[in-house]
């Protein structure tokens, strides 16, 4: 199952946003355009929908109350509202719609304004306020989507939203534990990644594990073995890798002692293997040498293919010229441009469809134009 559409109202940057989505779609813009906070949408579902640790007032909470949530554009009009259609890919019939709307309540809270489910775009599974809500307005501070007992009719959606994967991993973090010894919940910064890796049945572990070796000895100079292991003291999981050397056995090191962009290579043909869930992607170029990073798409989709039956959906956030030098779907590309009235966020039009359809690559026709108006004053600062 795949999200094909997303709407949105007063979202963060965005007063309205309206788009499609591909299987793999590839958000640009300028920096502090919304390329994070548009991505942070699925995140939040997924938070809204967890049975226990989760829900509507949390996750608004986690994201510091509804006046930060809530789009700065938004005037008389101070609804947020989220609107999904899913469906099994890009281009068929809708299965699921899922309508969330809600405003500010009390100190920092929120109360529904809707809640609506519709299935194959007419069956109406859930419809709020219903009776018992006009009855009793504090049942509005909570979704049926959280609501066991409530959401039995669409469970399928709701598992959908919380099996939703995110990782930004900083390598910093992996490597040095002692930065931070609080893991945040969901960990999307990458700190409990090993323990992830641990808690992956040793089959498996070993299967993905030598995938992933056979990528890096093409990606990383010299590199020849990948293992887990467990240190026999402190019990602590830990990756390592040997490199050629002139030493008979190779010189071995642990992650701490991995380049960056081996860490992030690392996670991200990690993530690709681990489930069929929406995985969301933070600029995957960081650290990565150009060639590398100008055949993550090919690897994307080769990753997924070994897969049976996987039509798992990507949705990334890039800047990077030589990922988008790939002969990407025009309609795969969201552009987000910052405007009085807040972010507007649209795919390529007529004109760069024709010219990308020409040979141009979207690199060349899409991503010049995220830079901000007057980036060429920046070296006249002083």
């Amino acid at each position: 199952m795949q999200i094909t559409r997303l709407k949105l109202k007063n979202w963060r940057n965005f007063r309205h946003l309206d788009i499609p989505l591909s299987n793999r779609t590839y958000i640009i813009g300028a920096n502090a355009s919304g390329k994070s906070n548009l991505l942070d949408v699925f995140r939040f579902l997924r938070d809204v929908s967890k049975p226990s640790g989760g829900g509507l007032q949390k996750a608004v909470a986690d994201r510091y109350g509804i006046t930060k949530l809530r789009c700065l554009q938004a005037r008389k009009d101070t609804e947020v509202r989220v609107d999904l259609s899913l469906a099994t890919e890009p281009g068929a019939e809708s299965i699921w719609q899922y309508i969330l709307g809600f405003k500010g309540y009390g100190s920092q809270g929120v109360i529904l304004t809707e809640e609506r489910v519709l299935k194959n775009g007419q069956d109406v599974i859930a419809q709020r306020p219903d009776s018992e809500d006009k009855g009793d307005e504090l049942r509005l501070t909570q979704t049926a989507l959280e609501q066991i007992n409530a959401n039995r009719d669409f469970r399928e959606l709701v598992d959908f939203f919380h099996s939703t994967t995110y990782l930004h991993l900083i390598p910093q973090l992996l490597k040095h534990a002692e930065i931070s010894g609080k893991i945040l919940e969901s960990d999307p910064f990458g700190q409990g990644f090993l323990q992830r890796i641990a808690k992956t049945p040793a089959r498996t572990r070993a299967a993905w594990l030598r995938r992933i070796q056979q990528s890096l000895e093409q990606a990383v100079p010299q590199f020849s073995e990948l293992k887990f292991e467990q240190d026999k003291i402190t019990g602590l999981p830990h990756l390592t890798a040997s490199y050629q050397h002139w030493r008979p056995f190779g010189a071995w090191q642990r992650e701490d002692q991995f380049s960056d962009g081996t860490l992030r290579l690392i996670s991200l043909l990690w993530l690709l293997q681990e489930s069929n869930s929406l995985l969301l992607m933070e600029e995957p170029e960081l650290s990565l040498n150009d060639a590398i990073v100008r055949h993550i798409p090919l690897m994307i989709d080769r990753v997924l293919r070994k897969q049976k039956g996987n039509q798992r959906q990507v949705i990334m956030t890039t800047h990077s010229k030589a990922l988008l030098d790939n002969p990407l779907d025009s309609h795969s590309i969201i552009l987000l441009t910052p405007g009085k009235d807040g972010t507007e966020a649209r795919i390529a039009d007529d004109e760069e469809t024709m010219l990308i359809e020409a040979g141009l690559t979207p690199g060349e026709v899409l991503l010049p134009k995220t830079q901000p108006s007057g980036v060429d004053q920046l070296g006249l600062f002083s």
